[in-house]
């Protein structure tokens, strides 16, 4: 029965499903439970979120002006280094009226996962015209495909802000308007927000477009004059999106000599250090530790990135203290440094008693940092942030400040009830490298009471008998079920249209004139969820676009099932065979694909 639907239609019937069965149970069971259930659906999670980051790239020949010294990439490639070494998710869209390239979302789990993505960055072409609703549709189904719900999303979007059409499409400025309101509304509807950064170099910048295109999206936009403050800018959204702080350590004028820069390492929670030397020539670092040892770089614990404008250093979970940074550069070079903490860090509220409150009634708060699940208790590291709880009235829309106690390791208050009204309360503690903010949770002071059921049989009462009572519970409880099952359906099929893919598969592509194999490609698969296309895969290329009618979906155990039209040829041992009714491969298969639009053929062979 759901053959039909697509995933909004199938997501849709999952929530009216589940909020008829929190209905239909809320008339069968107690007000109590009901509340412990909305409270225990709000608990936070321990472990800190990770990032699903799209790089979305306007690549059209007018960013040529916009950014005529090529730091776009450059600041690009400095925000992959700046991802936690494993766990965060990068994609690449690289746009101009068309896709010109796409890498789907991968999983950063080692440095040469890194490197990839850079290379990919190294590698993309220009293109004549421009169209933004193209990258962002495309962004959005990136993200859509491969984002894991337990990671923050984001798309990051560097452009000019203006369109340039091909005058032979008919494509008009209020086509694409129309396709980019809807890429943004689906955008915000996903909590994908959007940030982009508007390059001026050349006077012609859209600014009040990507700002719109920012504030509609739930991002933030940022515009600058000159390419070179990129690599700051993207410093404050990774920072930003994270909850995290840009600190800024100092700014140097090089003198050929070594000059000694101090970076605080506040407590041991910090997970990672990212300091990031920023400078238009070369530039040579040395490192001390807070004992006084020195320090290779790179070495155990300490990774480094290097690029023509940017030398960044990680260091992992590192001592508290101060270190000392020794920088070297080109005399009377500029070169700016910044470091940017990364906690594996959040804050959780205990949640006051379920029930409906009345006037003047007080609620004793607690919050708690987390890390990996369990609850930090270094009184040191409460100490030396600054805790409010912030009260919102619901039904004024007014927040009260109020600050929280945080001598005994626990940041802690009291909350009184002023009116009869709803209230939001949530917990914001900070210091100066990075904030938190706790689950909002919601407090009913101005509902009124389930009223206690008359007895029954009450004479002239016109209550239900006991037996009809029972009778309307149990059908209410039957109707529960029915919708309950209906929505378990539904989840099924939805889970099953996600399922991730594990492995890799192996990519050459063979030139039918002169036979001549590029070298192989390995594709990583686990950024896919649910389908990908062969076209995907081979990351759009334009000449192969007849490869996304052929589609790969997971199979049983760890295998894959390729399905293709009629008229797809595919080879597996040298011979035809038949992708219409699904091609299942297991580790170790390999198959040839024939294209009929070019003469080439490509070779795959999938690896678990």
């Amino acid at each position: 029965m759901f053959r039909h639907l697509t995933i909004d239609n199938i997501r849709t019937r999952i929530s009216a499903a589940f909020l008829s069965v929190l209905l239909l149970l809320a008339l069968v069971c107690e007000p109590s439970a009901a509340h412990a259930a909305a409270a225990s659906a709000k608990t936070p999670a321990g472990a800190a979120s990770r990032i699903d980051a799209v790089l979305l790239l306007d690549v059209s020949n007018s960013m040529k002006t916009s950014d005529p010294g090529g730091i776009a990439a450059e600041a690009m490639k400095l925000f992959v280094d700046m991802l936690s070494v494993q766990g965060d998710k990068v994609g690449i869209v690289a746009y101009t009226d068309k896709v010109q390239r796409e890498k789907a979302l991968m999983e950063v789990k080692s440095a040469s996962d890194k490197q990839d993505l850079k290379d990919f960055i190294d590698g993309l072409d220009r293109g004549a015209y421009t169209d933004i609703a193209v990258g962002v549709e495309e962004a959005v189904k990136v993200l859509q495909n491969g984002s894991d719900a337990s990671h923050e999303p984001m798309i990051v979007m560097l452009a000019d802000g203006n369109n340039d059409f091909n005058e032979a499409t008919g494509r008009t400025e209020s086509e694409s308007d129309r396709e980019l309101a809807d890429a943004v509304a689906a955008a915000k509807k996903n909590g994908y927000p959007i940030y982009t950064i508007g390059l001026n170099a050349d006077g012609k910048l859209n600014k009040a477009k990507l700002a719109q295109l920012s504030q509609d999206s739930g991002g933030k936009a940022f515009a600058t004059n000159t390419a070179d403050d990129l690599p700051e800018i993207l410093s404050e959204i990774f920072a930003d999106h994270l909850k995290l702080k840009v600190v800024p350590v100092q700014s140097l004028t090089a003198n050929g000599d070594y000059q000694d820069v101090t970076v605080s390492v506040p407590n041991a929670s910090v997970l990672e250090a990212n300091i990031s030397i920023i400078s238009d020539q070369p530039v040579t670092a040395k490192l001390t530790d807070p004992k006084g040892k020195d320090v290779a770089i790179p070495s155990s614990g300490v990774l480094l990135s290097k690029s023509k404008t940017y030398s960044l250093i990680k260091l992992q979970s590192p001592q508290e203290g101060d270190w000392k940074l020794s920088v070297k550069g080109v005399p009377k070079d500029k070169i700016d440094i910044n470091l940017i903490f990364n906690y594996d860090l959040t804050l959780a509220v205990d949640s006051p008693a379920p029930g409906v409150y009345k006037k003047g009634d007080k609620l004793d708060i607690s919050a708690h940092l987390m890390s990996s699940g369990s609850q930090v208790k270094e009184a040191g590291l409460y100490a030396g942030m600054k805790a409010v709880l912030l009260a919102t009235d619901l039904d004024t829309g007014k927040t009260e400040k109020l600050p929280l106690d945080n001598t005994q390791g626990v940041f802690k208050g009291t909350f009184q009830v002023q009116a009869s009204h709803n209230y939001e309360l949530k917990v914001r503690a900070e210091e100066s490298s990075f904030y938190r903010e706790s689950p909002a949770v919601k407090i009913n002071a101005g509902g009124q009471a389930v009223p206690a059921a008359s007895p029954a049989g009450g004479a002239g009462s016109g209550s239900e008998s006991g037996s009809g009572h029972t009778l309307r519970n149990i059908l209410i409880a039957l109707g529960a079920l029915a919708v309950l099952a209906a929505a378990a359906a539904a989840w099924l099929f939805y889970k099953k249209a996600n399922r991730g893919f594990v492995g890799q598969m192996v990519v050459e592509v063979v030139d039918g004139n002169t036979g001549e194999k590029t070298y192989p490609q390995y594709k990583k698969l686990s950024g896919f969820r649910g389908k990908f296309t062969l076209h995907q895969l081979l990351q759009l290329a334009p000449e192969l676009k007849e490869t996304e009618n052929l589609v790969f979906r997971p199979g049983t155990g760890d295998r894959i099932v390729l399905k293709g039209g009629p008229d797809t040829a595919v080879e597996k041992s040298g011979r035809a065979v038949d992708t219409v009714r699904g091609l299942e491969l297991k580790s170790g298969d390999r198959i040839a694909v024939q294209l009929h639009t070019v003469d080439k053929s490509i070779l795959l062979e999938y690896l678990k």
